[in-house]
């Protein structure tokens, strides 16, 4: 080889090179790694939604509970089966009126069919007269449902 192939040879590697330089500055680098940030982000919003949702989701008719002192509190974990009587009288099975105190006990046992682990919770507003609880209680006993739970709200004991 003469010292002008050798040259030219030279200049090929050369610029050779410096395409191949040029070309690897141009093409960016694969990350192979996976961002999770946005995933925690997102998972910790749906969190705190439900965080705050859950609790507001109550079955059954807002009354007004009579307050106890001696008050046990059982977690509101929604797997009750939630009778309301409310102050005037008025009975729902979770929130669906029920016409008659005669038809509490089919639709209880219709609802205990259906899921066999609920609890039976009973809310009658404070104002509601005893006998349309006693009522209720006596259809209950009648559909042999004798587990019942009957809701209070803890007053405060003065000293």
């Amino acid at each position: 080889m003469s010292g002008t192939e050798k040259n030219r040879i030279e200049r090929l590697r050369a610029l050779r090179t410096l395409v191949n330089e040029e070309h690897e500055r141009e093409l960016p680098q694969v990350k192979s790694d996976i961002n999770v940030t946005p995933l925690v982000d997102v998972v910790l919003v749906l969190l705190i939604i439900f965080m705050v949702v859950t609790p507001m989701i109550a079955s059954g008719v807002a009354v007004d509970l009579p307050r106890t002192v001696h008050h046990s509190r059982k977690p509101d974990d929604g797997k009750d089966i939630i009778i309301s009587i409310t102050q005037d009288k008025r009975l729902y099975v979770g929130g669906t009126r029920i016409g008659k105190v005669e038809d509490l006990g089919r639709a209880v046992t219709d609802e205990r069919r259906k899921y066999p682990d609920k609890s039976i919770f009973l809310k009658a507003d404070a104002r509601a007269p005893y006998g349309a609880v006693r009522k209720a209680m006596d259809e209950l006993q009648k559909a042999d449902i004798e587990d019942i739970v009957i809701g209070t709200e803890e007053r405060k004991q003065e000293q």
